[in-house]
């Protein structure tokens, strides 16, 4: 099995990440579960933005994930602009217990595409998946709404580590292919990466699987 990562400083791309959505919806334990295999019960919410790293091997490169997580809160909507600026892919959260923060997916996919690269990989999380008995929002609700935006889905539990490492592979996954693809276009060495054997790297569930958005991924 190769190793998930060489040293900290080594890798071959560096992709930029957000997390996004409503506040309480889980998105600093998304985080610390996939950089450290952390969960706080007591988290509190943050102030400002915060951001964390981790490397993983896609398709034989060594891909170096810096992931901005940020508060939901309306009072930091401020840092907006620089908060998206360079992201290539974003993980947009809902709480399953709590609609509201479904109700507010569309708002922040607005926000989110006034902001970024018509292109950016876009991963739906539809979060606490482990609160069975308390589901407000069902997964045919959130893969519906997945369908109709071009967004991948899965529904992930950060307690329980459900599907998060799943979540960010996919996203840079394919953030990884569309850059290979891009490479292959324009002829820039290196490209070769685009060509190897597709859906080896993941082993996601056949209920969560994500929807796929790109033409040229889905071969």
């Amino acid at each position: 099995m190769a190793a998930r990562y060489r040293a900290e400083d080594e890798y071959d791309y560096l992709f930029k990440l957000v997390l996004i959505g409503d506040s309480g919806v889980g998105k600093s334990n998304i985080l610390s579960r996939f950089t450290k295999n952390e969960f706080n019960l007591e988290s509190k919410s943050t102030i400002g933005v915060e951001f964390a790293t981790r490397s993983l091997n896609i398709d034989g490169k060594v891909i170096k994930a810096q992931i901005w997580d940020t508060a939901g809160q309306e009072r930091y909507r401020a840092i907006t602009s620089a908060y998206y600026r360079g992201a290539v892919g974003a993980l947009l959260v809902y709480d399953v217990t709590r609609h509201i923060t479904f109700e507010n997916v569309e708002r922040w996919l607005r926000e989110l595409r006034d902001h970024t690269d018509p292109n950016i990989v876009v991963m739906l999380i539809g979060n606490k998946s482990d609160l069975r008995h308390l589901v407000a929002v069902s997964v045919e609700e959130g893969k519906s709404l997945a369908e109709r935006e071009s967004l991948y889905f899965m529904e992930t539990s950060a307690l329980e580590a459900t599907n998060v490492e799943n979540a960010f592979a996919e996203v840079l996954t394919q953030i990884h292919r569309i850059v290979s693809k891009k490479a292959v276009e324009t002829g820039e060495e290196g490209a070769a990466s685009s060509a190897l054997p597709k859906g080896e790297t993941l082993n996601v569930k056949d209920d969560v699987s994500p929807l796929k958005r790109f033409g040229c991924c889905s071969s």
